[in-house]
């Protein structure tokens, strides 16, 4: 069950929640680098994880941080290595592979909620009206609450309904 809310995703009760990276991701804007900010061990555990398992954009990863915090990163953004411009932008077929990639996670690992923003639409650069469809056809059929965060309210908790 899909539920759109508005809201900081900072403060949700979900479970886990996913957001947008590319390979090796600084994580030093928007909301990864809050999530760097408060869980600075994700970053370097991420940027182990692309080198030991030959990532590549579209798949998804979950870390599991203090407090039980679960962040899955799902890889949207395609790399460039350019020093002036350091972040590729997204892809609508990382995005639906990467989506995939989430579904497994939740039912592998039972996760009974998740919180997800807008992904790929700030730092990947796609048009929210095209991501909204993936997002509903990918984890519209799940058996749990998904709280996607369509609108930032910075400090504002969001009405998560609880099933």
């Amino acid at each position: 069950m899909i539920y759109q809310v508005e809201g900081d995703i900072l403060l949700s009760k979900a479970y886990a929640m996913a957001h947008g990276v590319e390979l090796n991701d600084p994580m030093d804007k928007g909301l990864a680098l809050a999530l760097h900010e408060r869980y600075p061990a994700l970053v370097k555990d991420f940027d182990r994880w692309c080198h030991q398992h030959n990532t590549r954009p579209g798949e998804s990863w979950l870390w599991v941080g203090p407090d039980n915090a679960h962040i899955i990163n799902l890889i949207t953004q395609e790399t460039v290595d350019c020093p002036e411009h350091h972040f590729g932008k997204a892809t609508i077929s990382n995005v639906k592979h990467a989506l995939d990639a989430l579904v497994k996670i939740i039912k592998k690992e039972k996760l009974p909620s998740l919180a997800l923003p807008r992904l790929a639409t700030g730092k990947g650069d796609l048009d929210w009206d095209d991501v909204w469809p993936l997002i509903e056809n990918s984890l519209g059929e799940l058996d749990i609450p998904v709280y996607v965060y369509t609108t930032y309210h910075a400090g504002q908790q969001a009405h998560e309904p609880i099933v």
